[in-house]
Order: structure tokens, then C-alpha cells, then sequence
């Protein structure tokens, strides 16, 4: 059974750094596309990362994700964060390659339970 576990969140000063991370077990991260999440209270869940199977990084703006295979644990870093980045960050995952990333709606198969980030003075 594939299970998704994040870690690293908390408060952070605005103009602050962060580092989450999900670890994989029950499977291969590298057989999965590795999705970022987030959901603040009141708001839509909105994706913030995507990162394809067989790619190891990826840049959107202010957030990186990434995987290390041998730790089996995919990141995602976030840098000069705003108070409007508070939310309940999530990781997901999915078999499905190619362009899985680039559609408008993924659907995901495995899911983390969350990892509160909160960005205030």
C-alpha cells in the first residue's frame, strides 16, 4: 500500500524560506508524477507543483520541487514566502507520466494527510 507522509511545515516570517518534504513508502517515488497542494480555509485547493515521472526538478516561481530517489522522498521548497501563503500544503501522487503535469485537472492516486504552513510576523 502506497502511503504519502509530509513533514517540514510551520510558522515562518514573511520573506522566509521552507522546506516540505513527502516521503513515499509501499513504492518506487520514481515510478510516480509527485503533485503540491495547497488549501487555505475558505478557498479552493490549488496546485502549486507538479513534477512529471523521470524528472527530477522543477522551477515555478517561488517554489522548487524535486525528488532524491535513494531517500525516496520528494520536496518542495519555498522561498520569499507571503502571508498569503498560509494554507494546509499537501503532496500527491500518480502512475501517470508524459504530460500528466500539463492537464488542467490530474487526477491523483495516493494522497498526504497535510502539513499546516502558516507565514506571519
Amino acid at each position: 500500500q502506497v502511503q504519502l507522509v509530509e513533514s517540514g511545515g510551520g510558522l515562518v516570517q514573511p520573506g522566509g524560506s521552507l522546506r516540505l518534504s513527502c516521503e513515499v513508502s509501499g513504492d518506487t517515488l520514481d515510478s510516480y508524477s509527485i503533485g503540491w497542494f495547497r488549501q487555505a480555509p475558505g478557498k479552493e485547493r490549488e496546485r502549486v507543483s507538479c513534477l512529471t515521472r523521470g524528472i527530477k526538478s522543477s522551477v515555478k516561481g517561488r517554489f522548487a520541487s524535486s525528488r532524491d530517489s535513494v531517500k525516496n522522498t520528494a520536496y518542495l521548497d519555498m522561498n520569499n514566502l507571503k502571508p498569503d501563503d498560509t494554507a494546509v500544503y499537501s503532496c500527491a501522487a500518480s502512475r501517470a507520466g508524459g504530460s500528466f503535469c500539463s492537464l488542467t485537472r490530474p487526477m491523483f492516486d495516493y494522497w498526504g494527510q497535510g502539513t499546516q504552513v502558516t507565514v506571519s510576523s
